[in-house]
């Protein structure tokens, strides 16, 4: 569906038969007040657009998705029996944790790695691809809100994601760390209950800030008054299966007595 006003003219459909659908939802009927979202889940580009012009083995790295992010989320969701949101393309193709306009939407290249297939866009291609990818996640979380929201307290939202190890030459010796920006019911109870694991180097806005680029929770959390927070997870804790399993057991048990506290399910904006 495209946005009032914008006409989208001669630019054939980027998704085709075989291709991923753009979002999918988990668990849509989870009984917890939380909606989780993954926005950089998958590695996937349609096949017509020919991997952007990237060799198969750059779409196994850090720079197309956040690895093991997808299935912490899936098995976070029936943890918790939490309706979940994923993202269903590669960050390469769109990044939908950037606002519209921002020049790393799209980017010509990511941890030095040149995208040619993102190379001089025009207006039209930048916004089939939004209309294609991003609004179309954007519009699932949007929904589920809405339809948590029918007759009940507004849900809190929790963003899952992951970091490398190393980025631009430098090492990030976090396990985990929690993104927030001004709302602290989410973010100050869940950074002391990680902290509490043993063994656990957690890091309060890091190795990102939530004060910085974080559209998601800003727009769907944030904005809107809703109890939120970000998680990254480093990609090589959860890379494999059981290394995912783990860390979704972490999330659901600092997760459970926080969301037992009614102040997250109320409208206030910081």
């Amino acid at each position: 569906m495209l946005l009032p006003g914008i006409m989208i003219d001669s630019v054939l459909p980027l998704i085709g038969p075989g291709d991923p659908p753009p979002v999918t939802v988990l668990n849509r009927q989870g009984t917890a007040r939380l909606l989780i979202v993954c926005d950089h889940a998958s590695r996937a580009i349609p096949m017509a657009m020919a991997r952007l012009g990237l060799e198969a083995a750059y779409f196994d790295r850090h720079i197309a998705y956040d690895i093991g992010a997808a299935d912490v989320t899936r098995l976070l969701s029936a943890r918790l029996d939490a309706p979940a949101v994923v993202a269903g393309y590669s960050r390469l193709l769109v990044d939908c944790n950037r606002p519209p306009g921002d020049p790393t939407m799209m980017p010509n290249a990511s941890d030095g790695i040149p995208v040619p297939g993102n190379f001089h866009l025009t207006d039209t291609e930048v916004l089939a691809r939004m209309d294609a990818f991003f609004w179309p996640y954007h519009q699932a979380i949007a929904a589920e809100i809405v339809r948590m929201r029918r007759g009940l307290e507004p849900p809190a939202l929790l963003a899952i994601h992951s970091f490398t190890p190393s980025l631009n030459g430098i090492q990030r010796p976090w396990d985990v760390g929690v993104l927030w920006d001004r709302d602290p019911r989410l973010a100050q109870p869940l950074l002391a209950a990680l902290r509490s694991v043993p063994g656990l180097t957690v890091g309060d806005n890091e190795p990102y800030s939530g004060r910085d680029v974080a559209y998601t929770i800003d727009v769907h959390g944030a904005a809107a008054g809703h109890a939120y927070c970000a998680i990254e997870i480093r990609q090589d804790l959860i890379a494999t299966a059981d290394g995912a399993a783990c860390w979704a057991d972490i999330l659901a048990t600092a997760m459970g007595p926080i969301l037992d506290n009614p102040d997250i399910y109320q409208v206030a904006h910081y």
